[in-house]
């Protein structure tokens, strides 16, 4: 099950779009949907998460804790609105598409998607451009 929860003021307009859209991800990458959630959060909410967790002391848009058992995934994906909304400026993109490839890169680590080299990088960003690109709202 796929669940959304919000330390910050900032809501999913439509939570069940998002949700088909991440279980038909899961599905297509030959997985089977656990537990997942996420969390939106502000930027010093997931700063003191990266630091405690991680012992990083950066900002990032993204945390993703997997807990997934063989291809039955589970895991928590926190997101920071805050930079979401940062990146989109800084790469001319729109929030919605942003906020879609940050959730989508949660789960594609989920599926044994790595971002460590550039042969992976490339990876992540083709699937991610896919799947971006079968959101529907209805």
């Amino acid at each position: 099950m796929i669940s959304f929860n919000y330390q910050t003021d900032f809501e999913l307009n439509n939570e069940k779009a998002y949700s088909k859209w991440i279980s038909n991800v899961i599905q297509n990458e030959n997985a089977s949907e656990g537990d997942i959630n996420y969390i939106f959060c502000t930027d010093d909410y997931l700063l003191k998460i990266n630091q405690d967790y991680l012992q990083h002391d950066t900002y990032t848009d993204i945390i993703s804790f997997d807990y997934s058992v063989g291809k039955e995934l589970h895991g928590d994906i926190y997101i920071s609105v805050d930079r979401v909304k940062e990146n989109s400026l800084l790469y001319g993109e729109s929030f919605h598409s942003e906020l879609k490839r940050v959730m989508v890169h949660g789960v594609l680590h989920y599926c044994g998607y790595k971002d460590k080299s550039p042969e992976d990088v490339s990876l992540m960003r083709g699937k991610e451009e896919l799947y971006m690109a079968s959101f529907s709202e209805v």
